[in-house]
């Protein structure tokens, strides 16, 4: 969606009612999920999740995400009055324990809608120091407004293109985790060839994760939290956060598979999260590999 075509939707949208932003969004989805060459992999996932199931089935559930998907953007417009959205928290007593000292690393997923819980969190807690890391895409519109969006809220924002981000941005993370902010970073999407990676099992499959948020914690020495947010149904959200997951290593021979262990312990929440809502996956690439074992 281009960023004129969705301000023209907001703009219909105030005069109109949010109906109308809602109704043409799903006919865009309908459009998205007749032509995209992106349907296969997303039937090929749910195929995964759903072995038992018939093709027909996992093109529903296709249906079904990029259906949900539009609420990503009509969530946007709730953040512009937060007294029209309710939601529930699980983990906050883990947050404010970071934000009282020790800092840590948020590991955000494509599952829900983490700029909405981004904005929601920022308002409610007054001393939260948040950093988000996000993969930048050329010639996206709609990132960009994304972006400002975020900013405009107070959380500070580092853009990571796919040839790889600073080493001075590496430095500015540890440093801020130090400081006792939160970094936050995506677990679940690989953006360069050269990235770093972390073999995990999911679904029964082979996957990869990136390294990076892992390192954070293993460098820092602060906890990670895997959080995730979801629902949106009738304007209400629930958010969960994880138990803290300290990542050590005494000696450098241990660091990788320290790394490991921590990399298949997020992948195991959200396996067995995404099983509770397997139509807000928003992932529309390549994540699982082969089966495990063969």
């Amino acid at each position: 969606m281009k960023g004129f075509f969705y301000r023209f939707l907001v703009g219909l949208a105030d005069i109109f009612g949010s109906w109308i932003f809602v109704l043409i969004s799903r006919l865009i989805a309908c459009g998205y999920f007749i032509f995209s060459s992106r349907v296969a992999e997303s039937r090929r996932f749910y195929g995964i999740m759903y072995p038992e199931r018939k093709p027909l089935y996992h093109l529903y559930c296709t249906f079904k995400q990029y259906q949900n998907f539009t609420t990503v953007y009509f969530d946007r417009l709730l953040v512009r009055d937060r007294d029209e959205i309710s939601y529930t928290y699980e983990g906050g007593g883990n947050l404010q324990r970071a934000m009282d000292g020790e800092g840590g690393i948020l590991l955000m997923s494509h599952l829900g809608n983490w700029e909405l819980a981004a904005h929601l969190l920022q308002a409610r807690y007054d001393n939260l120091r948040l950093l988000l890391y996000m993969g930048i895409k050329e010639k996206e519109e709609i990132e960009a407004i994304q972006k400002k969006s975020l900013r405009k809220s107070g959380i500070r924002i580092i853009g990571v293109n796919k040839n790889g981000g600073s080493p001075f941005d590496v430095v500015e993370g540890l440093q801020f985790i130090k400081a006792g902010g939160l970094v936050s970073l995506a677990g679940d999407i690989v953006w360069q060839k050269e990235q770093r990676t972390v073999p995990v099992k999911f679904l029964n499959h082979h996957a990869r994760l990136p390294e990076a948020p892992f390192v954070f914690a293993l460098v820092s020495g602060a906890p990670l939290y895997v959080f995730f947010t979801f629902g949106g149904r009738e304007n209400n959200y629930h958010f969960t956060l994880s138990k803290p997951i300290y990542i050590k290593s005494p000696r450098r021979t241990e660091r990788r598979a320290a790394i490991k262990e921590a990399a298949q312990q997020y992948a195991d929440l959200l396996e067995e999260t995404l099983r509770r809502h397997p139509f807000e996956w928003y992932h529309f690439e390549r994540f699982v590999g082969g089966k495990a074992g063969s």
